[in-house]
């Protein structure tokens, strides 16, 4: 019997262990690293060994299993199955939506991973690049796709490697793959976009697209186009082995599988990717990787994302259900937490200036209204702004929310509400005058350095 991870340690797990059946949905809380005893998307050879080859994926997962497309679409809606890139959209749906619209589906895997400090997808293909190729394969069986394209930034250390070197084994092995082509794009937060990487692969600019047809209807090409993440298509893969309810039970209710998690900030091990299977929550998290208490805060779904409080993030289980009740989603499966001495505000400022500097500049709320909205935040992590100027920045941020063509101007008015509504009582001190001692804190969070975006002067937030 072909053996896969083992769940349910010290007893070495089964595929078919894994399967539908009595006490499929009651596996524990488990959290674990790659190649971790613990981990499933994870498990398998560490870091340390480099990417997994064929033989190696082959014998810990046997052969993919011979679905057609119709099971594999029935696959997808009986494991409600859900977007791991960041807006969490049922696969299922996407797929239904595509084979309804005229013309052959595009299927895009979209392994940029535009979130600077996210490291799940880039682990994924590096490390276990015919997972990736076997999902891939089988959402492309979904939509009749007999080509899959691979995405990712060209950057140093791309994942293109890994994924071309497992590409010419599979070729070798004689494997029924659909025809595979490799895209590096430009390396900006916007470009990893759905909109804005179908349209580079179409042979367009990688900036997102003003319209309001869904990809899956009519993509750049003309086509039905679907974007999926590497994450989402690996849950795919590892769900087509163990079964729909049986990796279904492996989340909660509101977030079925298993989920990765990118760690970053002030943690031992910074870029860390974990594997949560059931309903653990952020504290466990944290835990896992050595903290013993709560932070100051964290910082849940990326730099577009939400600041949750320290004490409230931590026993906050890590769904989406439980997410929203503080405000907060998944995004894309990044925690970034803030250590008691270092000033929110500052750090908040650091993300808004850079994600200022990484708009598509297609549209004014980008052009103007964020290079604005970073000027204003300077002035407050720097104890130079005041009431009126606070005033001010919230009228701003009502005009840039829903302004965009794409959701970016969103995710960072979002990001500075969730700052100012957390952090209310540094706010306070900071407008009362002068920054606060812990801005001189070395900085927490992995923001590069900002593009050159026009400045408001400080006195426009007295």
């Amino acid at each position: 019997m072909t053996t896969s991870p083992d769940l349910l340690a010290p007893r070495p797990t089964h595929a078919a262990d894994l399967r539908t059946g009595p006490g499929a949905s009651a596996f524990p809380v488990r959290i674990d690293r790659l190649g971790g005893t613990g981990a499933l998307l994870l498990s398998g050879p560490s870091a340390t060994d480099g990417s997994e080859g064929l033989v190696g994926h082959a014998t810990r997962w046997g052969p993919l299993p011979a679905h057609d497309g119709a099971r594999v679409r029935t696959l997808l809606r009986d494991s409600r199955l859900d977007g791991r890139g960041g807006a969490g959209f049922p696969v299922a749906r996407k797929v239904e939506t595509a084979l309804l619209a005229p013309g052959r589906p595009v299927l895009i895997v979209n392994a940029s991973e535009s979130e600077p400090a996210s490291r799940k997808d880039r682990t994924l293909c590096r490390h276990r690049p015919h997972l990736v190729l076997d999902g891939a394969s089988l959402l492309a069986r979904a939509l009749g796709a007999d080509e899959v394209v691979l995405h990712s930034h060209r950057i140093g250390g791309s994942p293109s490697g890994p994924l071309s070197l497992a590409i010419v084994e599979r070729v070798r092995a004689g494997l029924e793959d659909p025809a595979w082509h490799l895209s590096e794009g430009p390396d900006r937060y916007v470009a990893g976009e759905s909109s804005a990487v179908a349209s580079f692969v179409d042979g367009g600019e990688a900036r997102p697209r003003f319209t309001t047809r869904p990809l899956a209807v009519d993509g750049p090409s003309g086509r039905p186009t679907v974007v999926s993440n590497a994450e989402t298509v690996v849950q795919l893969a590892v769900a087509a082995r163990i079964g729909a309810v049986a990796w279904n039970s492996l989340g909660a209710p509101s977030s079925p599988g298993p989920r990765l998690v990118t760690l970053a900030g002030a943690v031992p091990r910074p870029g860390l990717v974990l594997e949560l299977t059931g309903p653990g929550t952020i504290g466990d998290l944290l835990t896992a990787e050595g903290l013993g208490a709560p932070p100051a805060a964290v910082l849940v779904g990326g730099f577009a994302g939400t600041w949750v409080r320290g004490d409230e993030a931590w026993q906050t289980p890590f769904s989406r259900e439980s997410l929203q009740c503080v405000g907060a989603s998944p995004g894309c499966g990044l925690l970034g937490v803030l250590p008691h001495d270092a000033c929110p505000l500052v750090e908040t400022a650091r993300i808004v200036r850079y994600l200022a500097g990484e708009s598509a500049g297609q549209c004014g709320s980008c052009v103007a209204g964020l290079p604005r909205l970073a000027g204003a935040m300077d002035a407050l992590a720097a104890g130079t702004a005041r009431r009126r100027g606070l005033a001010r920045m919230d009228a701003l941020a009502d005009t840039v929310l829903g302004s965009g063509a794409c959701a970016h101007p969103d995710g960072v008015v979002l990001l500075v509400r969730s700052a100012l509504r957390v952090f209310r009582d540094d706010v306070v001190r900071h407008l009362a005058g002068g920054p606060c001692r812990a801005a001189d804190h070395p900085p927490v969070l992995p923001v590069p350095d900002a593009r050159p975006t026009p400045t408001t002067g400080g006195d426009a937030w007295r």
